[in-house]
């Protein structure tokens, strides 16, 4: 638990989200543990799905836009010769191909192909909405939901282990980075698809969202166990972890706590800017050669 601190009103909290439950059960939980109902989460996990979930508590739920569009790591298994009706493994499965001859080359130059940026078909079992219901209630009302294309960036597939258990099966261990937006399972099902056995997710484990890792991720029970104190990155050095950083003068903390905007300086934005204190006084982006505030996250 390196680099967080106990209580505050207002921070990040990065646990490490158990199987079996979803993102919104453990948001549920922590407003009751944090006393606030202003608690959300910075990026969706499936149910099956462990690992890095950032929640944000009181004014730091504004950072986690940013927390959402961040880069993420994950530790997956995927599944090959098995087709399920959600690209994992709490769905169905509809068709079975032997994967047994599929050689180990040809699933790492199959690996190969999907890195980089590529047009990604999500999963039709997502989120995602259309013509504003979600795919997934469509999908069980029986449509036939097919979403568009997306272009994503894979950074990084790497094999970690090729395993053959199970007759008619293979098991591949994979490190993913990718961007937000990313689905790991759309992953699984690509890779089975250009093999021609069919392919899906049956673990996943997100190990990084940004610079947030499993290393300093908290447990529910742990969370519990100090509760009412609830362990977080207090909202100041939450923002310095995640932000480049720019100090103001007290004279610019007063114009941009108001939203007036200052000078730029040639910082890349969005950045986060300190008043003399030390306090967080916004998030800023830099145009036309002016800093304007994104969020304003000053005291009142």
């Amino acid at each position: 638990m390196a680099g967080l601190a106990a209580v505050s009103a207002d921070g990040l909290i990065v646990v490490d989200k158990p199987g079996g439950v979803t993102s919104h059960d453990v948001v549920a939980r922590v407003r009751r543990l944090a006393r606030t109902r202003r608690v959300g989460h910075g990026g969706t996990l499936d149910p099956m799905a462990t690992g890095v979930l950032v929640i944000g508590v009181g004014r730091a739920t504004r950072l986690l836009t940013y927390v959402i569009g961040a880069g993420k790591s994950y530790a997956a298994t995927i599944r090959l010769g098995q087709t399920t009706v959600t690209d994992d493994a709490e769905g169905d499965v509809v068709a079975s191909t032997p994967a047994g001859l599929v050689t180990d080359d040809a699933i790492r130059a199959a690996l190969a192909a999907l890195t980089g940026e590529v047009d990604q078909v999500p999963s039709a079992v997502s989120a995602i909405k259309i013509d504003g219901r979600r795919a997934y209630k469509r999908v069980r009302e029986g449509e036939n939901v097919v979403l568009p294309a997306r272009r994503v960036t894979i950074s990084r597939l790497a094999v970690r282990a090729i395993r053959r258990d199970q007759p008619d099966v293979v098991d591949v261990d994979v490190a993913v980075t990718c961007s937000s937006g990313t689905y790991v399972r759309a992953i699984a099902r690509d890779l089975g698809l250009a093999l021609g056995v069919g392919g899906h997710l049956t673990a996943l484990r997100r190990t990084a969202v940004g610079g947030f890792t499993l290393a300093e991720a908290a447990a529910l029970d742990e969370l519990e166990q100090r509760a009412p104190e609830v362990v977080t990155l207090p909202l100041a050095a939450a923002a310095d972890r995640f932000f480049p950083r720019r100090e103001a003068s007290a004279a610019e903390e007063r114009v941009l706590s108001h939203g007036g905007p200052l000078d730029s300086v040639g910082i890349d934005g969005p950045y986060a800017v300190f008043g003399p204190t030390g306090g967080l006084i916004a998030i800023v982006s830099e145009q036309d050669g002016r800093a304007r505030a994104e969020i304003v996250l000053a005291p009142a």
